[in-house]
């Protein structure tokens, strides 16, 4: 078997030989040279041949490590690796029955080194008794964590408080971030998350009243009596609902349900009824009295922020903080279901416009789309479609038709039945996608359980960067599965040598 070391060492003793040839026959001198150029010749024909096979050889080498690289259970990591390596060194002839490769994956499961060999018959070596060319290459892949700066956006609808659907998703979620974490480590370098819990409207913190734009500023100090403003957040007008335009370029307005006293409707055989409005905490009929449940009362609430639920987490180094803004997030009953709410303000958090306005993370972020190195990446899961709630069948000039939401009621989106408004959540959520996503927002998406139709998963899958990074779960167990899968793609790779 010939090695690539012995070239040299073959044609320095054959010259040599001849060099000490004192016979002085010029036959014995012309077959001299003609043996050495006949070598000269061989030699270069079958290394043009190593040379190719080894890059062959190399090139499979890397492409079985990436493949190795990307393997969600080390278990299968040699396996998949060995399948690009076969597929990619049958590009030569009799080349994979000769090759032979081997894979050693470090303790911290962090970096995967590859060596291959293969045998390739000689032509011309073999006058001088080499049969046979071997050829080795190595690669080694380093697994490591980009940074990143990520935002779970989680759907705290009521319908999740059904079959421990909150539950489930908390634990699955907590469980994403121990992985992109590391068990022991509370904090990672170039590391930060953020947590945007939504129903029809988001809480922002009642930290960045700055927001409010004057009238805004106005609802608050006069429309909350005996009650804080909570944070919760109106949608903007003209379009900025959809984009990341921070409050310096306008700013907004309170989530604020108003009061809705008792009030007269025709029952349509012409009589007038009294009916229970759907928030009545301000009675003008018995000296203004004031009745305000507090929000946070999520079922039986009354009062301005009613149905306002937990504060988004802006971006925070802290595993500890994100975990506990995890546990923190319950299901809230009022409104119903409005992902572009969720999505847009997710796309905020990351969104480097808005560096400095997030009381409660650090003043340098979010970093600019071209920081080397980090990902900006959202993680949004819904159990339903997008849906505006109309608890009782009140006739059509009722302002109430629906509960209030961020947009308003259902009248205030410029809508008179709940489907249309239902189409114009969806087109805003489509809109949204598109706009983050050009934004370098890499997008995972989820659906949960068995109520998300058709639509919601096309829409979902649409919505994801690739459809690779949608799941649809349907049970308890294919979330955990989805998160789980979703914290090993959020690991990166690259090529050490």
């Amino acid at each position: 078997m010939f090695m690539w070391s012995q070239t040299q060492k073959l044609l320095n003793s054959s010259f040599l030989k001849f060099a000490r040839d004192e016979r002085g026959s010029l036959v014995p001198a012309v077959a001299g040279s003609m043996l050495m150029l006949t070598g000269a010749a061989g030699l270069s024909i079958d290394g043009a041949r190593m040379f190719y096979v080894k890059d062959v050889l190399q090139k499979s080498l890397d492409s079985a490590g990436l493949a190795a690289g990307h393997a969600m259970d080390v278990d299968t990591m040699e396996d998949d690796a060995r399948e690009f390596f076969d597929a990619n060194i049958g590009a030569v002839d009799n080349l994979a029955a000769s090759s032979d490769m081997q894979i050693t994956i470090s303790d911290d499961n962090e970096l995967i080194t590859l060596t291959a060999e293969a045998t390739v018959d000689a032509t011309f070596m073999s006058i001088f008794g080499f049969g046979e060319i071997t050829v080795s290459a190595s690669t080694e892949i380093s697994r490591e964590t980009r940074g990143m700066e990520l935002v779970l956006v989680m759907d705290n609808t009521g319908s999740m408080r059904h079959d421990d659907k909150i539950d489930t998703m908390k634990e699955a979620a907590t469980n994403l971030i121990q992985t992109v974490y590391g068990e022991d480590n509370e904090t990672n370098p170039n590391l930060w998350v953020g947590v945007v819990p939504y129903v029809t409207h988001v809480n922002v913190g009642s930290a960045n009243e700055g927001w409010l734009s004057a009238d805004g500023q106005t609802l608050v100090d006069t429309g909350f009596p005996t009650t804080d403003w909570m944070g919760c957040i109106a949608a903007r007008d003209d379009g900025l609902d959809e984009t990341d335009d921070p409050p310096s370029e306008e700013g907004f307005m309170p989530y604020y349900w108003e009061d809705t006293d008792y009030e007269g409707w025709h029952d349509g055989g012409g009589f007038w009824e009294f009916g229970q409005a759907d928030n009545n905490w301000f009675d003008e009929t018995n000296g203004d009295e004031i009745t305000i449940v507090e929000a946070n009362d999520r079922y039986d609430a009354l009062g301005p922020n009613r149905g306002c639920g937990e504060e988004i987490t802006p971006l925070v180094a802290e595993k500890t903080t994100v975990t506990d803004a995890i546990d923190a997030m319950a299901p809230w009953s009022f409104g119903g279901t409005a992902t572009p709410m969720g999505l847009v303000w997710g796309w905020r958090v990351l969104s480097p416009r808005w560096r400095g306005f997030w009381a409660g993370s650090d003043v340098n972020l979010p970093m600019d789309h071209d920081t080397p190195f980090m990902d900006k990446v959202i993680v949004i899961l819904t159990d339903g479609k997008n849906e505006v709630i109309q608890p009782t069948s009140w006739p059509d000039p009722m302002p109430w038709i629906s509960d209030y939401t961020a947009y308003g009621r259902i009248v205030d989106m410029g809508h008179d039945n709940i489907s249309d408004a239902r189409d114009d959540l969806d087109d805003r959520f489509d809109r949204i996608c598109v706009n983050a996503k050009a934004d370098g927002i890499i997008i995972y998406s989820i659906t949960f359980g068995s109520t998300p139709d058709d639509d919601v998963q096309t829409a979902f899958e649409n919505c994801a960067t690739n459809p690779a990074f949608y799941f649809h779960a349907p049970t308890a167990s294919s979330l955990e599965t989805a998160f789980d899968t979703i914290g090993r793609q959020l690991s990166n790779l690259r090529l050490s040598k």
